[in-house]
């Protein structure tokens, strides 16, 4: 029941932020009566969503939610207040919500209701699957993934910056439901000079999503006469250097991040994206950028497509500016999964910390 409430949260996974993802079940026995997910924020939350597909059955039943129900009014009422008055007799949820106003209050509302608690159930996959709300709650900055495509021999494109196209066909679709259910895109001014790319998110079929915001890393602002990075509904926002000046009429947000010698503080640049509620970013940029998040250890995890085609030793690499002289200080990561997209093979990464 907790995995079919996880698969059904997961169904939010475009539109809910900056929300986390939920999903309930509503059981009497091993029948369900009643599921629900949370949709988009400022619409009812899967319990509520649940309990209204349940109806009169609500009473005596056990919900199954991949989250703590909340306990204080925002934009919607209070979940546990909702599941109380249903007369839901066992709340199993798959962990404690993390956020400040709820934190353990919905479970206690519930138990002083008469309602049986439990928690913990499937845990793991219940933080992998909002592992970015969590990051922000919890690091105060958002999960940050690397989008990289490679030849066989680890190029990322050609010596003069040119990588279209080293993926297949595929793959690139592949990549906008990475983008679509990322908070922001993020990349930098050399990118945006040599391909002036639009960094929306482009689906074949009606998918429902919201459109995530596109961030360009230009301390001097010298990108601003390439706009295809400022077409269409998505939002734009140039991150820039203290004594850069936006210039007047300019169609896109702006604000100032922290720059030292000559380079952002990336770390800065990450929690100033969490104020504005983003839960992902995800990074699509030449190898510079990524070398500098990389070499910074703010990578949570690289989405590297590889493509069956040599570049030759005149390419450029995957990541610039790391500096490895010695095998002990190599960066370790791990294989989360391994897939066929077309001709290519896609594969999630993780970096390892780094060891002592």
């Amino acid at each position: 029941m907790m995995a079919r409430a996880l698969r059904l949260a997961e169904k939010g996974a475009y539109t809910t932020r900056p929300n986390p993802m939920v999903g309930c079940v509503l059981t009497q026995g091993e029948v369900v009566v009643g599921e629900g997910f949370h949709v988009r924020a400022g619409e009812p939350h899967a319990e509520v969503n649940a309990l209204a597909a349940a109806g009169g059955q609500s009473r005596g039943a056990t919900a199954y939610v991949t989250l703590e129900p909340c306990a204080h009014t925002g934009r919607t009422g209070p979940c546990a207040d909702a599941l109380i008055q249903a007369g839901v007799a066992r709340v199993v949820a798959a962990m404690r919500d993390p956020f400040i106003q709820v934190d353990g209050e919905g479970f206690a509302k519930l138990e002083a209701a008469g309602i049986r608690v439990e928690s913990g159930l499937m845990q793991s996959q219940a933080r992998a699957l909002n592992r970015g709300w969590l990051s922000r709650l919890e690091r105060g900055r958002p999960w940050l993934r690397i989008k990289l495509a490679t030849s066989l021999d680890g190029r990322s494109a050609l010596a003069s910056g040119e990588s279209k196209w080293i993926s297949g066909e595929a793959s690139r679709l592949d990549v906008h439901r990475w983008r679509a259910r990322a908070g922001a895109i993020l990349t930098g001014a050399g990118t945006v000079l040599i391909d002036d790319p639009s960094l929306t998110v482009r689906f074949e079929d009606d998918t429902a999503f919201e459109p995530p915001m596109r961030v360009v890393l230009d301390p001097g602002l010298a990108t601003v006469a390439r706009g295809r990075v400022r077409e269409g509904g998505a939002p734009t926002l140039y991150l820039h250097a203290p004594d850069a000046k936006p210039p007047r009429g300019m169609a896109a947000q702006t604000a100032v991040a922290p720059v030292h010698e000559g380079r952002f503080d990336l770390d800065a640049v990450l929690r100033l994206l969490a104020q504005r509620e983003i839960n992902e970013v995800q990074v699509e940029a030449g190898a510079t950028l990524a070398g500098a998040f990389l070499a910074a250890h703010l990578v949570d995890e690289i989405l590297l497509y590889v493509a069956p085609v040599l570049l030759g030793d005149r390419a450029r690499p995957l990541f610039d500016g790391l500096h490895i002289d010695e095998m002990t200080q190599r960066l370790n990561v791990q294989i989360v999964d391994t897939r066929r997209i077309g001709d290519d093979v896609r594969l999630l990464l993780q970096p390892q910390a780094p060891s002592a």
